[in-house]
């Protein structure tokens, strides 16, 4: 009778650099696709004050190149919390209490303004405010990512 075949209890050898598998080498990836995506999420908020604010940029929406009136309500305001939370948010620095106030602001923009227009953000124009929201939301629960300013104080502790 011929010998029965034994499956072999060596283990495999750990993987070369560069073949692991794909899923191993996208979560190591994470936290810094996730700075990447806070620091391009907080630039294109913040321009969108920095344009309403200082007519740059194309300048406020609706004003051919202009500026919105100094404390109008809501759009001047609408404008200190993109620009500032934008930045914020950007650098690093208060990522998840600028990132709720913006998250809020977009969701407030979103309903008092887009919703009345039509039901969905295609219809409304409200796609930017409903992405920025959900956006700065997500900040708020994963925070600024191992590429921020916070973590260069945090370190000194």
């Amino acid at each position: 009778m011929a010998p029965t075949p034994t499956r072999s209890t060596s283990k495999s050898a750990p993987a070369v650099h560069g073949s692991a598998p794909l899923a191993e080498r996208l979560d190591a990836a994470r936290p810094y696709v996730l700075s990447l995506f806070r620091i391009v999420v907080g630039l294109l908020f913040a321009c969108h004050g920095i344009a309403s604010l200082f007519g740059v940029l194309g300048g406020a929406a609706g004003t051919n190149g202009g500026t919105i009136e100094a404390g109008t309500w809501p759009g001047w305001y609408a404008a200190v919390i993109q620009m500032v939370a934008g930045l914020l948010v950007m650098v690093g620095a208060g990522t998840r209490g600028a990132a709720l106030i913006a998250s809020g602001s977009m969701a407030y923009a979103y309903f008092e303004t887009h919703q009345k227009l039509a039901l969905w953000p295609i219809q409304n124009g409200g796609e930017a405010a409903a992405m920025f929201a959900w956006a700065f939301l997500l900040l708020v629960f994963t925070g600024p990512g191992p590429i921020a300013l916070s973590r260069l104080y945090s370190r000194g502790r």
